[in-house]
């Protein structure tokens, strides 16, 4: 699915995507934001805002800017802001493959659903590490895809619908990850039916050993697995 047409897509849910879908995703939104352990005046970016469903819950001490490829999302998220007064959030229509912010400008990336959503996840995720500061946090609130092969079956016969839709299934995170200076220091379960993974990595570019970390997040996952080798 190319760029515009997942912009198409998205936009004409826009007017019952939280009826849809906001069930589905906001238990899941709403626990990884209140997990992320923010820290007052931490500058905060969040890849594919959609209607704005996490924004309520970020702490009023921070910055937070929202982007999103989707006007009718956007013009959602908006009517959430004003709503419950969120001045200290900035809502942006952006292409998060090529987006406009200058190198390190934030200290954590958060995209939900974001990854398997978009026609090239490489440049997305490329792009999180570029504006995210070094040690500073990537997190992916996802699906991946599962090794095991009763669900890779399952997985198989509703990849097409899903797809359609603008999201895909057959995604594992061993291949997000592949090729980046990521490391994994936290993955957890994170919706009643387990099949959202909150993925918690730290932004290792220029360290020279692994153990850079500029903001004061965690450095490592503490429990060896290390960069790869992660199964859904």
């Amino acid at each position: 699915m190319d760029i515009a047409k997942v912009e198409r897509v998205y936009t004409s849910y826009s007017g019952v995507y939280d009826h849809i879908f906001g069930k589905i995703f906001h238990e899941s939104r709403e626990a990884c934001v209140r997990n992320l352990r923010i820290r007052p005046e931490e500058k905060i970016l969040e890849v594919g805002v959609g209607t704005g469903i996490a924004l309520e819950y970020y702490p009023k001490n921070c910055e937070i800017i929202g982007i999103d490829l989707s006007s009718g999302m956007l013009a959602k998220a908006r009517q959430r802001q004003s709503h419950y007064h969120l001045d200290h959030v900035r809502l942006m229509l952006m292409d998060a493959g090529k987006m406009d912010f200058a190198d390190d400008s934030f200290d954590t990336v958060m995209a939900a659903y974001v990854v398997t959503a978009v026609p090239d996840y490489r440049k997305v995720v490329n792009e999180m590490i570029r504006v995210c500061k070094p040690g500073g946090r990537i997190i992916m609130l996802n699906h991946f895809s599962n090794g095991n092969k009763l669900i890779a079956a399952v997985e198989k016969v509703i990849s097409p619908l899903c797809k359609h839709i603008g999201f895909r299934t057959d995604l594992s995170l061993n291949t997000v990850l592949e090729g980046t200076n990521l490391q994994v220091a936290r993955k957890e379960k994170v919706n009643p039916m387990k099949f959202w993974h909150l993925v918690e990595c730290v932004n290792q570019k220029g360290a020279q050993n692994g153990s850079v970390n500029g903001n004061g997040h965690a450095k490592s996952n503490g429990n060896g697995n290390g960069r790869h080798g992660y199964h859904s």
